[in-house]
């Protein structure tokens, strides 16, 4: 699959860049995709969701009254789950809710989602950034050149850069992410993927190795 490069202005460079098909060619696993995403939102709950049982409330332990020849029903004390203020029968605990999802099941997931990328035409390929300082005004220029700027949009780097970090943090539609650390949920959530020149061979020279 050929993609132009395009130059910070959105202008063709007149260099080409060959993604591999057995990364964004594939047929999309809709199942897989559905299981990462889902792993990757139980994995951000906190989970700290906590009730008071009866043994944790406050409140005497003593009988309310004696058990027989009142005319009511049995009572014990006031932490009764019951009464108001009592104990929660069955609350919540804290407890994780992450799971483990098989490698080969991750791996396809994002291998699925990249395809879908690319079958809608989402992908682009710009020149390598180099900024000397965090300018955001920059990159929104950029975003604005290579017609992106009203999309939710993933900008993908081979390596930390400081200065792309922190110039498009405060962009609302945009996060920058690195190659080795793109994940199906990322994927999907943005509506275009921007990959440098410089990451988007790295997926052709890294499927050429295996």
């Amino acid at each position: 699959m050929q993609v132009d490069v395009l130059n910070i202005k959105g202008q063709k460079t007149g260099r080409t860049v060959e993604l591999p098909e057995e990364v964004f060619g594939v047929e999309p696993n809709d199942h897989v995709i559905y299981l990462a995403v889902k792993q990757y939102l139980a994995a951000a709950r906190q989970g700290t969701h906590k009730v008071k049982t009866r043994a944790e409330v406050h409140g005497a332990s003593r009988k309310l009254h004696k058990q027989k020849g009142t005319g009511g029903s049995r009572k014990g004390n006031i932490r009764n789950p019951l009464y108001k203020g009592g104990g929660t029968i069955f609350g919540p605990k804290p407890h994780g809710y992450d799971f483990k999802l098989n490698r080969k099941v991750k791996d396809l997931a994002k291998i699925s989602a990249l395809s879908y990328k690319a079958k809608e035409a989402a992908i682009v390929v710009v020149e390598d950034m180099n900024l000397e300082t965090p300018k955001t005004k920059q990159v929104v220029e950029v975003m604005k050149g290579l017609n992106v700027s009203d999309k939710k949009t993933l900008f993908v780097l081979p390596e930390y850069n400081d200065n792309v970090y922190l110039s498009t943090r405060n962009i609302p539609n945009i996060a920058s992410t690195l190659l080795a650390d793109i994940n199906t949920y990322d994927i999907v959530n943005a509506d275009v993927l921007v990959l440098t020149e410089n990451a988007a061979k790295i997926f052709a020279d890294e499927t050429a190795e295996a």
